[in-house]
C-alpha cells in the first residue's frame, strides 16, 4: 500500500518521475531524496510508521488501524481467535439465547456486531431481564441519538452490576464501534447476572492486537482476555452468598445487619473519639479499618507504617491491603477469590473493592471482623 504523494515546497524543473512523488511500498526504503527540510521530515514520519518494529502476527492492519495520533491506541480481535470454534460457539448460544428472549418482541439477532452496536437490541433485552422500562427514543437513526441511547442503557446495566463486583469491560464507544469483545464481554455478564438458562461454553480466551503510537512508532503488543471460566463458577455457587440475598431480596433486613455492624465497630472506634455513620464511604480509605484492628488486637499501629489522611487511590488501596495483613496476623482468614473481582491483582480480592465503596465486599470484611471480636472490650 502507498502512502500519500509528498508535494514539495519549491517545484523542480524537468519531468518528475512517477515514484518521486511517492514513500516506499511496506518494507520498501524511500525512493526519493529532497533537500526541502519538510519533505525530509514527512519522509522520516512515513519511513517510521511503514518499519514500525511490530511483533510478528497474523493480524492485517487496517489503513485507520496505523491513522493514530500520538499515544492512542487501537484494539482489534486477533484473527485466529476470531476463527476459534470455542469462540464461535459462545457466540452462538449468545445469540440464541437472545432471540429466545426477545422471541414476543420479534427480534432476531444474526450478527452480534451488526446487530447490538446500536443499543437497540440491548434495550429490549435489558428491559426483558429486568423487567424495568428505560426512558430511551424506540427509533434512532443518527449516530449521536444511538450513544444516547447506548449510553442510557450502560448506565442501567453498571449500576445493577457494579454492587456485585463486575469489572466493566466495555463502554458506549467500544459497543458502538462494534468491539466484539466488548460486546461478548456485557452479554457473559448479563447471562451470569440473571442466571440464564443457558450453557456457556468453558474458558473460553481470545487474543487481543493492541496498536499504539509513540514518537511517530506503531508498536503492537498481545492481551489475552479471558470471556468464560469454568461452569462451576459462572453459575455462581461459590459466588452469593447471604450478603447477596440481602442486597437483593431483603433491603429491610440489610439495614438491620448495617445497624449491627456500625454499633460494633463503634464501640471501639469511640476509644480514639472517632464515630462511623455510613460503611460504604468511611471505611473506603482504609483508615479506620487499620485503627480498628490496633484496637480489636490491643496495640498501636505505627503511623508510618500506613496514611493516615490518604490523598489518592494507591494510599487507600495500600491503608486497606496493610489493614488486611493485619487481619491474617490476627488468624483471620484471607478474603476469598471470587470470579467477578476487579482485579486488584497481588492485593488481594476485596481491597480494590472497598476502595471503590463496594458496600457487599465492605461488609464482608466487617461482618468477619464482628463475628471473631464480638465479645472484646
Amino acid at each position: 500500500m502507498s502512502a500519500a504523494p509528498i508535494r514539495p515546497s519549491t517545484m523542480q524543473s524537468g519531468k518528475m518521475k512517477k515514484d518521486e512523488s511517492f514513500l516506499g511500498k511496506l518494507g520498501g526504503t524511500l525512493v526519493r531524496k529532497k533537500k526541502s527540510k519538510e519533505v525530509s521530515d514527512l519522509q522520516e514520519e512515513g519511513k517510521n510508521a511503514i518499519n514500525a518494529p511490530l511483533q510478528p502476527s497474523s493480524t492485517d492492519l487496517l489503513p485507520e488501524d496505523t491513522l493514530l495520533e500520538e499515544n492512542a491506541e487501537r484494539t482489534m480481535l486477533d484473527p485466529t481467535s476470531r476463527d476459534s470454534p470455542k469462540f464461535k460457539d459462545l457466540q452462538k448460544v449468545l445469540i440464541d439465547w437472545i432471540n429466545n428472549e426477545l422471541e414476543e418482541e420479534r427480534i432476531i439477532v444474526k450478527d452480534l456486531e451488526e446487530d447490538l452496536y446500536d443499543g437497540q437490541v440491548l434495550q429490549k433485552l435489558f428491559e426483558k431481564l429486568s423487567g424495568r422500562k428505560l426512558n430511551v427514543a424506540e427509533v434512532t437513526q443518527s449516530e449521536i441519538g444511538q450513544k444516547q441511547k447506548l449510553q442510557t442503557v450502560l448506565e442501567a446495566v453498571n449500576e445493577l452490576l457494579t454492587p456485585h463486583g463486575w469489572a466493566i469491560e466495555w463502554s458506549v464507544d467500544l459497543i458502538h464501534g462494534k468491539n466484539l469483545v466488548a460486546i461478548i464481554y456485557l452479554l457473559v455478564a448479563l447471562a451470569m447476572h440473571f442466571q440464564a438458562p443457558i450453557r456457556l461454553p468453558e474458558q473460553v480466551s481470545v487474543q487481543v492486537v493492541v496498536v499504539k503510537k509513540r514518537e511517530g512508532i506503531l508498536h503492537t503488543s498481545h492481551v489475552t482476555k479471558e470471556l468464560t471460566t469454568t461452569t462451576e463458577m459462572m453459575m455462581g455457587r461459590f459466588e452469593r452468598d447471604a450478603f447477596d440475598t440481602l442486597l437483593d431480596h431483603a433491603p429491610d433486613k440489610l439495614n438491620v445487619v448495617k445497624k449491627s455492624l456500625i454499633t460494633f465497630v463503634n464501640k471501639h472506634l469511640n476509644k480514639l473519639n472517632l464515630e462511623v455513620t455510613e460503611l460504604e464511604s468511611q471505611f473506603a480509605d482504609g483508615v479506620y479499618l487499620v485503627l480498628l484492628m490496633g484496637l480489636l488486637e490491643d496495640y498501636f499501629v505505627p503511623l508510618y507504617n500506613f496514611f493516615l489522611t490518604p490523598e489518592n487511590f494507591e494510599q487507600k488501596v495500600h491503608n486497606v491491603a496493610f489493614a488486611f495483613e493485619l487481619m491474617q496476623d490476627g488468624g483471620l482468614k484471607k478474603p476469598k477469590a471470587r470470579p467477578e473481582g476487579t482485579g486488584v491483582g497481588q492485593e488481594g480480592e476485596g481491597v480494590g473493592d472497598v476502595v471503590n465503596l463496594n458496600l457487599k465486599s465492605t461488609l464482608r470484611v466487617l461482618y468477619n471482623l464482628f463475628t471473631n471480636y464480638k465479645n472484646a472490650e
